[in-house]
């Protein structure tokens, strides 16, 4: 805005001779009536601020005879960590030096308060001071710094320019160091410029705000904002028609230049890389790999990986093929010395401790049951697992709050929570996590296709064809096929060479269990799932046991005898007396678990279901109907 000034800014007064510069004043002080300002050349070597009137700016402004310079060349983003400590106490010093008098404006600009001021500073600096004693043009050449470069404490950065010592970046000087341009003698191109402190302090705070962020610029990209930036005056020029063209190449450094200086002067990788990528990504993707999740294992159940991920495709429901009822969720605990699968667990609900735990709880059940109920005939020695192991690896997320402490108490398992973003630390189950999309996506109708979010593109979703109960029987035949698969990058041991043993998930669980078992444990499989299972409340209702937050209604023998609902009917029972903490199965519907007191035994109760259309369906597809017929009743009302 030309019609009003403001302190800091520079106005440039353009030359009226070729042979001299542009004037740039920087302004310093405004007085409360807007009638004067004090300004600073940027550029002199000598001299004090000097007093003008605003009203003649603002009509040099005006009529084109001064303007407001867009950019300062000396407004950076600097950081104490870029700078070293040497700097940094030649800075501080200077800025205790000189604070208390630049703070009384205006006294300061004026030429006969400015002089006593000067003075009494240097006699209290120097009293009883026989070394590093400063005289009045010490503290003149703080002032103009502070002045000339933005009045802030960062204008008192020192100016090592021509004072390096061995081993250290030499000064600038008038002839061009480095390797002659081949095209030099082109106007266009020219020789370049030297690269000075100022020049590479420009790089250091261009490097800070450009590359090393969490946008993760390219270094050209960071070059070419840099001199957007730092170089605008040297980058655009107006040429005789009024219209703005690229400078000439000799007044800008170079990306050659820039790269040099950054590889040059950047001596912590690892810092540099953490603050462009952050620490969680630089831990998972950048830090340095010198070990395997294998070495930290002794044998069979040593340490289980458990972990989920979302499936890339999209379920019906079983009551109807054209409910579309979400993407399933796939939990997934794995051995880590043998590679062997141990419990899966496939739902709707997202990556939680419900989840998590019927995973774990798989790890405990028979295998040949459990594919039995799928359709699935094998023997045992196909799927071999049904122990719990020493210690759990997961997420955070997931095994982390007041819920895991029944395991630890109960199954004495020993816990252990991944940093976040460390999915490098459950890495064997991750890398299985990408193994498994890539066998189903192909092949499944319902798959994710991102393509068709583009104008035109068939809604995928309308592909699904798959209910919860046949996704799971695709993911048990591929724990099947791993189990059975060659591992190529496993790290056999001397003792698994010298028995010739074949690295395959079976062979190795086989061979631990016979030469390093001891780490398995085996409970019985009704507790385990007792002590996993989620837990909900329950009400005892005339018309059954009614799960909360479902329309479903249990019975069981204890309740019959007891009989509990026609108490509840005829009020008898107290309001305390009609609730129950209850574990369920989120696969089974059929069966709720009321815990006895020790926690060794459980009621187990049945659904109460005439017409049997609750039969071999999930928790989400009665939900998912509850819902549907909920939302048909509104429509007839």
């Amino acid at each position: 805005m030309n019609s009003n000034l403001f302190v800091n800014e520079i106005i440039v007064w353009p030359s009226q001779s070729p042979n001299e510069k542009d004037l740039n004043e920087r302004t310093l002080w405004i007085d409360e009536g807007y009638v004067i300002a004090f300004v600073f050349d940027i550029n002199a070597e000598q001299g004090f601020p000097e007093i003008r009137n605003i009203s003649d700016i603002l009509e040099a402004l005006s009529n084109g005879t001064a303007s407001k310079q867009k950019s300062d060349p000396w407004a950076r983003v600097i950081k104490d960590e870029n700078l070293t400590a040497r700097t940094i106490q030649v800075r501080d010093k200077r800025w205790h030096i000189i604070e208390s008098i630049i703070e009384q404006e205006p006294a300061i600009y004026y030429r006969h308060l400015r002089g006593p001021l000067v003075k009494k500073l240097v006699e209290n600096y120097n009293t009883g001071r026989k070394k590093n004693r400063i005289t009045e043009k010490t503290v003149y050449g703080y002032l103009r710094k502070f002045w000339q470069r933005g009045k802030n404490i960062n204008a008192l950065l020192p100016d090592y320019e021509n004072s390096a010592r061995k081993g250290e970046t030499k000064g600038a000087s008038n002839q061009k160091r480095g390797r002659p341009r081949k095209d030099a003698k082109e106007k266009e191109i020219g020789e370049g410029i030297n690269i000075t402190d100022e020049e590479r302090k420009i790089f250091k705070t261009a490097i800070s705000l450009y590359y090393h962020t969490p946008k993760k610029n390219t270094f050209k990209t960071a070059y070419e904002l840099m001199i957007q930036h730092f170089y605008q005056d040297q980058l655009l020029i107006d040429d005789n028609h009024g219209k703005s063209k690229i400078a000439s190449r000799e007044a800008i450094p170079t990306l050659g230049q820039f790269k040099y200086w950054y590889k040059k002067e950047q001596s912590d990788w690892q810092k540099a890389a953490t603050s462009r990528y952050g620490s969680k990504e630089f831990n998972l993707n950048h830090r340095a790999i010198l070990g395997n999740s294998t070495n930290q294992t002794t044998g069979p159940g040593s340490r289980y990986e458990i972990d989920a991920t979302i499936g890339d495709v999209y379920l019906v429901s079983k009551y109807n093929r054209n409910w579309i009822i979400g993407r399933p969720v796939i939990y997934i605990a794995i051995d880590v010395f043998s590679r062997l699968i141990a419990g899966i667990y496939v739902g709707l609900e997202g990556p939680s401790w419900v989840g998590a735990m019927m995973a774990l709880a798989n790890t405990v059940t028979d295998k040949v049951q459990f594919c039995q109920s799928y359709g699935i005939e094998i023997n045992e020695e196909v799927w071999p697992c049904h122990h719990l192991p020493e210690i759990l690896l997961a997420d955070r997320g997931e095994l982390k709050g007041k819920g895991v402490e029944s395991i630890i108490r109960n199954l004495k398992i020993r816990v252990e929570n991944a940093a976040p973003y460390r999915a490098d630390w459950k890495g064997i189950v991750e890398r299985h996590f990408r193994t498994i999309q890539g066998y189903t996506k192909p092949f499944v109708p319902g798959d994710v296709d991102v393509d068709s979010m583009k104008r035109g593109g068939r809604d995928y979703r309308l592909d699904a064809k798959l209910d919860l109960h046949q996704i799971t029987k695709i993911i048990i035949h591929l724990v099947r096929e791993h189990n059975t698969k060659y591992l190529e990058n496993y790290n056999c041991d001397e003792e698994l060479i010298a028995d010739g043993i074949v690295p395959t998930p079976i062979n190795l669980w086989q061979w631990g269990i016979a030469n390093r078992s001891g780490k398995l444990r085996t409970f019985p499989e009704d507790i385990v799932k007792l002590n996993l299972m989620p837990t909900e409340q329950a009400t005892i209702t005339a018309k059954g046991i009614k799960l909360k937050g479902k329309e479903l209604y249990y019975t069981c023998e204890r309740a019959e005898i007891e009989q509990w609902f026609s108490k509840a009917r005829s009020n008898q029972l107290s309001k305390a007396e009609k609730k129950l903490a209850v574990s369920y199965d989120p696969r089974k519907p059929e069966f709720i678990y009321i815990p006895s007191q020790d926690g060794r035994s459980f009621e187990k109760c049945r659904i109460i279901d005439p017409s049997g259309k609750y039969l071999g369906k999930t928790f989400e597809d009665i939900e998912y109907l509850a819902q549907y017929e909920a939302q048909q009743t509104q429509k007839h009302q």
